[in-house]
């Protein structure tokens, strides 16, 4: 019985990973075609964008705390909210545009999300590799501190930002006016990301407000891995875990409830 149900569980497994590969090739094609430059733009655009605003502070001379270079600072920070602006922004109306693939009856609504997510998770993480590679190589940054914090860190904002992404993803179902309040949600959580600062670098109220955030605790524990000693990082692991479960159960209560919005016309 028990050999039975492992089987059972491992073909089940194996369905499942075809279904996300399928639907992860399916994005690429049609986010970025067959032709041209096409996946490229998934690394390109965070690292074109990276490399404007490090030259941008660079050439304003622009000051950081301790001995933290912009290089490396912007590096961490812009690729970081690359893939929390892009996770969250592909949420929304995400069953609607793939209402045709639920005619099939192995994929649900919330494969399609996974495929999104794992394609920004990978895409925007190859990215930062590009760009930190030449850097490296032209003594622009130092080679990573510790490189298990620095996935550490990005694998933890993959999950929290697709835990936010579930809640977006079926609130935009049951109520168009959630497309509309995307951009000003992205641009009121910008002092909360951590991008600009360190927490250290903060006078002891406003750290301790930023770090109810738990962007906040992903960036700093990204941070922490690739500039080491540099830096001061104050990150929770066990709150930040909280806080990624808390977002995903709640996410998968509200696409439950969003599934009878969903029209498959």
């Amino acid at each position: 019985m028990v050999d039975l149900r492992v089987g059972d569980f491992l073909a089940r497994l194996r369905t499942q990973l075809r279904i996300l590969h399928a639907l992860v090739l399916r994005e690429m094609m049609t986010r970025f075609g067959r032709h041209n430059l096409g996946f490229f733009w998934l690394m390109g655009e965070p690292l074109i964008l990276s490399l404007g605003v490090m030259l941008a502070w660079s050439a304003a001379d622009h000051k950081l705390g301790g001995d933290v270079g912009i290089v490396p600072f912007v590096l961490s920070g812009y690729t970081m909210l690359t893939l929390w602006r892009h996770i969250v922004g592909r949420s929304v109306h995400c069953f609607r545009h793939n209402a045709g693939l639920m005619y099939h009856r192995n994929v649900l609504p919330i494969d399609t999300l996974i495929a999104r997510a794992l394609l920004e998770v990978g895409g925007t993480g190859l990215a930062f590799v590009i760009a930190f590679i030449p850097l490296y190589l032209f003594g622009l940054v130092d080679r990573l501190y510790d490189p298990l914090l620095v996935v550490g860190g990005w694998l933890f904002l993959g999950w929290f930002t697709f835990g936010f992404g579930l809640i977006i993803a079926g609130l935009s179902e049951m109520n168009d006016i959630v497309e509309r309040l995307i951009q000003p949600i992205m641009y009121i959580t910008l002092p909360l990301t951590g991008m600009f600062f360190m927490v250290s670098w903060l006078p002891e109220d406003a750290a301790r407000i930023v770090l109810y955030s738990p962007l906040v605790h992903c960036f700093e524990l990204f941070r922490e891995g690739m500039l080491g000693h540099n830096v001061e990082a104050q990150w929770d692991l066990q709150y930040l875990f909280n806080c990624c479960v808390c977002f995903t159960a709640i996410g998968f209560l509200v696409i439950r409830k969003a599934r009878s919005h969903i029209s498959l016309e």
